[in-house]
């Protein structure tokens, strides 16, 4: 395992640096970072799984999806605009799933009890559930994937309450889903869904306060829940702090610009 997963201070390494060119919308060098990665760390599953969430936020900023899924302002957050996904990224994202899948099953062969393969599980499902959800519309596809997701983060967590970045599996499924109209709520519910939207923004404040690779999405899912709550202060703060960090993220700058 490269370091120990959700520790704040814990050492800076490649993939590290990736996330934060991912982040900064600087893909190409996001995935240079996460293939030298694979070329030097061939059996683990963070190489690829990291790539594939290149992919899927290049894919976010194409099609401007955080922008219009995210910061709205109406009570249809799950609207179906049509959306012409890039079937060449689809396929590369896809790839990279399934390598990190395999690795990942390979090294829990090997022990039970391996954190960096049981995290980079959780992060596929979760970026895999985003793909359907956001890009293809295919909310109900993408539901049980988040509930598969909220268990494999509820299994790391017995084992490992430090590995911080697994708290937003759990964070995202009660926060998103509580966004829903109430009937559908109820379904969900009776489905298995967790759909609390105060548990939500509570798991994503320990993933945005301590997290390592996922720190800033919580936040940016923080500053949505403020802007959709009118808690203008609190998300120009989280949104001053995203554009400082990542310069070159038009997405931070804009929604902070509809805030003054």
């Amino acid at each position: 395992m490269p370091a120990a997963l959700g520790a704040a201070s814990a050492p800076v390494i490649p993939l590290d640096q990736g996330y934060r060119d991912m982040y900064d919308l600087q893909f190409d060098r996001a995935h240079e970072v996460f293939r030298g990665w694979q070329a030097t760390h061939p059996q683990d599953p963070m190489g690829p799984v990291s790539d594939a969430a290149a992919y899927l936020f290049a894919e976010f900023d194409r099609l401007r999806i955080l922008q219009s899924e995210f910061f709205t302002d109406d009570n249809n957050f799950f609207h179906m605009r049509r959306l012409t996904p890039d079937p060449r990224i689809k396929a590369e994202f896809e790839n990279a799933l399934q390598r990190s899948k395999q690795l990942a099953a390979a090294a829990l062969a090997k022990s039970g009890e391996d954190l960096n393969a049981e995290f980079a599980d959780l992060l596929r499902i979760g970026l895999h559930a985003d793909y359907l959800a956001l890009v293809e519309k295919r909310n109900m596809a993408a539901l049980s994937e988040v509930k598969e997701g909220r268990a494999v983060a509820e299994d790391v967590l017995a084992k490992h309450p430090d590995c911080y970045d697994a708290w937003l599996a759990i964070g995202v499924e009660n926060y998103l889903l509580s966004l829903k109209p109430a009937p559908v709520r109820w379904l969900l519910r009776v489905g298995g869904a967790q759909t609390d939207k105060d548990v939500g923004v509570a798991k994503l404040r320990i993933t945005a306060e301590k997290g390592r690779y996922l720190m800033p999405y919580a936040r940016l899912l923080l500053a949505v829940a403020a802007v959709r709550d009118k808690r203008t202060e609190e998300a120009k703060q989280i949104l001053t702090w995203l554009a400082t960090e990542f310069p070159d993220n038009r997405l931070y700058r804009e929604e902070l610009s509809k805030l003054h």
